[in-house]
């Protein structure tokens, strides 16, 4: 059971605290942070409903009733495992902030860094008008792609019911009803027309390493995650469809991780560009329509 320490005199002091203790605990960092000083500081100053940016917050003294939060928040990150923007409600993605909760993957992309620029070389030399993106979950990449496109306009699926509930709260709260349409789908099943861009985050992590992830991982929808024995089967299903909802000089952004090699092997007659982020993460195929339809052609 976590021992539960005296009130720290600060927001400061209790950071260090809990970055001390999230260390001991040996918990795992990867859904918002990579470290336990950031894990820290952000679940104490959700605890506390203070800002991040805000200055001198970790001057402020720490309340009775805001101790309990953070020994409540830190019981169920170390305890139970919890990744912490499930329990504190909300997660960072592009420099936006969106509401979070198991009903949808914690956004952790590197497709906030593609859409903030990292994808211009590639995209048509004409406006971005029309974009899709395959399996929204909490609508973040969707949302982070309508304000990085002002003039486009987005079409967002996924097949889960309870995640695009949770989309049009963050669709709404970003002020973008009139602009992104959310669907719920099968990958591109029921989609009329052809667009410029599609983006996709699909699930990619093979069946068998269900058991190998950290404990953090089970919290998360397995709809989200696991695709098959390589984990490839719905990355195959959105290349087999994507070029028949490509304009001829439209892009395919397609998210593998660190699956990259098995999905190079697996199509090797596809000609495909992987970026490199200077924020970290890995594996976004950039797939061009003439490049998918080439590939189609010598089978």
């Amino acid at each position: 059971m976590l021992e539960l320490p005296d009130s720290p005199r600060t927001l400061g002091q209790a950071i260090e605290d809990c970055a001390m203790r999230l260390e001991r605990a040996g918990v795992h960092f990867g859904h918002g942070t990579d470290n336990a000083c950031d894990e820290a500081a952000a679940l104490v100053l959700a605890a506390a409903g203070v800002d991040h940016d805000m200055p001198g917050a970790a001057a402020l003294m720490v309340t009775p009733d805001v101790q309990r939060r953070i020994d409540e928040f830190m019981r169920r990150r170390i305890d139970e495992r919890v990744p912490l923007p499930y329990i504190t409600g909300e997660a960072w993605f592009a420099g936006l902030r969106f509401l979070v909760d198991r009903r949808v993957l914690i956004p952790r992309s590197p497709f906030a860094e593609l859409l903030a620029g990292a994808i211009d070389p590639w995209l048509p030399s004409r406006p971005v008008r029309r974009i899709l993106e395959i399996g929204t979950g909490s609508g973040c990449i969707a949302i982070a792609a309508a304000l990085a496109f002002p003039d486009s306009r987005v079409g967002a699926t996924d097949l889960s019911m309870d995640a695009l509930e949770l989309a049009r709260i963050n669709r709404a709260r970003h002020g973008l009803d009139d602009r992104i349409d959310l669907v719920c789908t099968d990958l591109f099943d029921g989609l009329h027309g052809r667009f410029d861009l599609i983006l996709s985050n699909p699930p990619y992590v093979p069946d068998r390493q269900r058991d190998e992830l950290p404990a953090e991982y089970a919290h998360e929808p397995a709809l989200a995650l696991y695709s098959g024995e390589d984990g490839l089967d719905s990355p195959r299903r959105i290349l087999q469809d994507a070029a028949g909802y490509l304009n001829d000089d439209g892009l395919l952004a397609l998210e593998v991780g660190d699956g990259w090699v098995r999905f190079e092997a697996a199509f090797p007659r596809l000609a495909m560009i992987w970026p490199e982020f200077e924020s970290g993460g890995e594996g976004i195929a950039l797939v061009t329509a003439q490049a998918l339809r080439d590939a189609a052609a010598v089978g």
